[in-house]
């Protein structure tokens, strides 16, 4: 069982940055697959990134490529997305997941936070 706590949401003007934390609890944290997911009003939610244990196994959606960054810090059992040159198209609650199957990284978590807003204004 694992516990997720996201922060760092706010109104931010076009072209701007945000980092969005997801701290975790639990002593495993280090085990779970962790993803950032978003939902838009009236869309269905969508995967943004995944981090499979170190920064070196990333795993990104299309759009946010080139401008999002997933990191961790497992001593800190948290987990973090940098959000650069925000587009208003980003406006949606974050959502920090985690799993431990590999399978399917963009799907399937197990554990979820409350999630965090992020407005971006044009």
């Amino acid at each position: 069982q694992v516990q997720l706590v996201e922060s760092g949401g706010r109104l931010v003007q076009a072209g701007g940055s945000l980092r969005l934390s997801c701290a975790a609890s639990g002593r495993t944290f280090s085990n779970y697959i962790m993803g950032w997911f978003r939902q838009a009003p009236g869309k269905e939610r969508e995967f943004v990134a995944a981090i499979i244990w170190s920064d070196v196994n990333t795993v990104y959606t299309d759009s946010v490529k080139g401008r999002f960054t997933i990191s961790r810090d497992n001593a800190k059992n948290t987990v973090y997305l940098q959000m650069n040159s925000l587009k208003p198209e980003d406006t949606a609650v974050y959502y920090c997941a985690a799993k431990t199957r590999l399978l399917n990284i963009r799907a399937e978590y197990d554990y979820w936070g409350q999630g965090t807003q992020v407005t971006v204004s044009s």
